[in-house]
């Protein structure tokens, strides 16, 4: 019987860097902002922005993407997902270049879902 202990080399760990680099804990996870688009009625759309970190004060931003973009939107609470921000129409791109132009999130944090 052969020993599995000798047949596997323990010197590199393909997870290590993963491990050390997170600030949270878990390895692998990072700190993403989805920002998706939901369909609504015809041709009425709806942008969501969630993983904000809880810092931040979400009605500010909103108030500043509001004036920006020249649209409505509101300050959503979801059990699962914590506070939501919610625009009217298809502003993904606008929001996520807003989001970097402030310095609220880097752009390799972003992600943008829909279509």
């Amino acid at each position: 019987m052969v020993d599995i202990d000798s047949q596997f080399p323990t010197g590199f760990d393909p997870f290590s860097e993963a491990k050390d680099s997170d600030d949270s804990g878990t390895p692998g996870a990072k700190e993403y902002v989805h920002i998706r688009i939901q369909q609504r009625n015809g041709k009425k759309s709806l942008t969501t922005v969630q993983g904000l970190r809880k810092e931040f004060s979400y009605d500010k931003i909103l108030k500043d993407l509001k004036k920006e973009f020249c649209c409505n939107g509101n300050v959503v609470q979801d059990k699962e997902l914590g506070k939501v921000i919610q625009l009217q129409g298809d502003q993904r791109k606008n929001v996520s270049q807003f989001l970097i132009n402030a310095n609220i999130v880097k752009k390799g944090q972003i992600k943008i879902h829909g279509f």
